[in-house]
């Protein structure tokens, strides 16, 4: 039965129910992206970025509105993956940011916290693009206002709901005509679409519709950190630890997030909830009596609990648990000083890793245009190099928001975002970095640098449709530029040649093909050799970059 007025209880479960939906919808959402590759991933970004929120409002102990948002807040802001991840967790963030004020949620409220939920998320991109998530937001948090200051105190809440989420599925459609890309397509923005979904579901909610709220297990293998293959192995944590802080004094938020950070880099399977009294913490990890430590640092411990949850090995780990906790601090103790500069860079492909590796590159995350690492990924990462000054590589215009916010969260080291849009891009950077100079003039330096580097990135079509007048059908080979479709047609060598002929010009000097894991070393040498052939000033390199999904991927510059 709805209501005029919104508990922290009914908005719980409301987001909850938005969640739900988008996670149902993610694939049908992924399918509405522009390009017609088979890694769309819009659906599934925002479906990984709430679903971080859901894990924090799920482990509340007690429902009041500060802890619901603070829940939503910080999980969504940690948990976000690629543009529209993180665009959704700054609408997120503004929204409860204006609700946590108040003990439940009236149409004067949540237009407010709309408003303030548009206006956090614009901030946060650089360049706005109308037509988009952020368009469709905008539209409803308007519609919201218009309808708050024509009140006279007798509105009905479901009225205002249906009116604002109408009005936001009305904007949504005309996505197209703002993004004429969209509409050559066919298709309305996909993370308007799930922005929408996700309010259609709280509405669900909100009307007393019953919603199986179980959601999915998260997905393994996205965001890891890499360094070889031995530490890939390493990923299991066998002590299941949880135990509650009687806080000596109230914890900040900012020494909470660093304090979830610490366990995050002696485990997984995280889950931190604080008030101003205590902190109730569960870790699976290697180093209870590490985890342990660093707990009684903020105060008393109660509620101590271990299991071994390898219980095959469990008498050879319990023997060795204080050796390897010892160990560990011995390691903490012995750190090598910080260095000046370090490097991350996002990358997928065997190949590719080896590349930034020759390169000096201290952590590789993984990941890319098949999957995009979040927020805390880069966190993690930024923790795990020991250096002052980080640079961060991105290697996809879909991750360079999330790098953004990890730098906005971290302050104790200065983190450079290099924004590099594709790996070709990442590598040429990293290149052209000078130890000699400060590191604002390298930073001033790579980003210009980038500039100058074009990048063709061959793969195959998922489904029909009509781009930059080029017609498409399932099953084509395409090559996507920088700015858009290079070349469609039936065989793969041939449209890596034409993508490598439409971004030639007079100044261009270097040819790089790198080969992924479903294109051979053989075709790719027949590309370079058309391409010496053609064009016999330029240098051409093959490296093999191990990528799935694309075929290769080719720079020039």
């Amino acid at each position: 039965m709805s209501t005029n007025k919104i508990n922290a209880e009914l908005l719980a479960k409301m987001f909850l129910a938005g969640a739900k939906n988008l996670e149902v919808k993610k694939e049908w959402i992924n399918e509405l992206n522009v390009f017609p590759v088979p890694d769309g991933d819009t659906g599934t970004n925002m479906t990984m970025t709430i679903m971080s929120a859901v894990r924090e409002v799920n482990s509340l102990e007690s429902m009041n509105m500060q802890d619901l948002a603070k829940a939503i807040s910080s999980g969504s802001l940690r948990g976000a993956r690629g543009n529209s991840g993180v665009i959704l967790s700054q609408l997120l963030r503004g929204f409860t940011k204006e609700v946590r004020e108040h003990e439940d949620a009236d149409i004067f409220t949540l237009a407010s916290a709309m408003e303030r939920a548009v206006d956090t998320a614009y901030k946060a991109v650089m360049k706005p693009k109308e037509g988009t998530i952020l368009t469709v937001a905008k539209g409803a948090a308007m519609k919201a206002r218009e309808l708050a200051d024509e009140a006279d105190g007798t509105e009905n809440l479901q009225t205002f709901l249906e009116d604002v989420i109408s009005h936001a599925e009305y904007v949504l459609s005309q996505t197209p005509e703002m993004l004429p890309v969209l509409k050559e397509a066919g298709v309305v923005d996909s993370g308007g679409q799930g922005l929408v979904t996700v309010m259609q579901g709280a509405y669900d909610a909100y009307m007393g519709k019953e919603i199986d709220l179980t959601f999915e297990a998260p997905q393994s293998g996205s965001g890891i950190i890499k360094v070889s293959k031995e530490t890939e192995e390493e990923i299991k944590f066998g002590y299941c630890t949880e135990f509650i802080i009687v806080l000596d004094k109230q914890m900040p938020e900012r020494e909470e997030l660093a304090f979830k950070e610490f366990l995050t880099s002696i485990g997984d399977s995280i889950v931190l909830v604080a008030d101003d009294e205590i902190v109730k913490v569960h870790v699976h990890t290697n180093e209870p009596g590490v985890a342990i430590t660093k707990a009684l640092t903020y105060g008393s411990l109660t509620k101590m609990k271990i299991d071994n949850m390898r219980e095959e090995h469990q008498e050879r780990i319990f023997k060795n648990a204080e050796k390897l906790a010892a160990e560990q601090k011995q390691m903490n103790k012995a750190k090598e000083p910080q260095k000046e500069v370090g490097f991350i860079a996002v990358s997928i492909g065997e190949g590719f890793g080896e590349i930034f590796r020759g390169l000096g590159v201290d952590y590789l995350i993984e990941g890319g245009q098949t999957m995009n690492p979040s927020t805390e990924d880069m966190l993690n990462a930024i923790d795990q190099v020991n250096a002052k000054n980080i640079f961060i590589y991105p290697n996809n215009k879909n991750i360079i928001l999330a790098a953004n916010q990890a730098q906005a969260l971290c302050e104790e080291k200065n983190i450079i975002v290099i924004p590099t849009k594709t790996v070709p891009q990442g590598i040429t950077a990293i290149i052209n970095y000078v130890p000699d100079k400060s590191v604002k003039e390298n930073a001033d330096e790579m980003t210009e640098i980038i500039k100058t580097v074009k990048t063709g990135q061959v793969t195959y079509a998922v489904r029909d449709t009509r781009i930059d007048d080029k017609e498409i059908h399932q099953g084509d080979i395409m090559a996507i530029g920088d700015q858009g479709m290079l070349s469609v047609g039936k065989d793969v060598i041939a449209v890596s040649r034409d993508c490598i002929g439409a971004m030639m010009d007079d100044d261009a000097e270097l040819i790089s093909i790198y080969y992924g894991e479903d294109f051979s070393e053989e075709d790719a040498g027949i590309v370079a050799q058309w391409a010496e052939e053609t064009y016999p000033d330029c240098d051409v390199e093959v490296n093999a970059g191990g990528q799935p999904i694309y075929y290769c991927i080719v720079s020039v510059e």
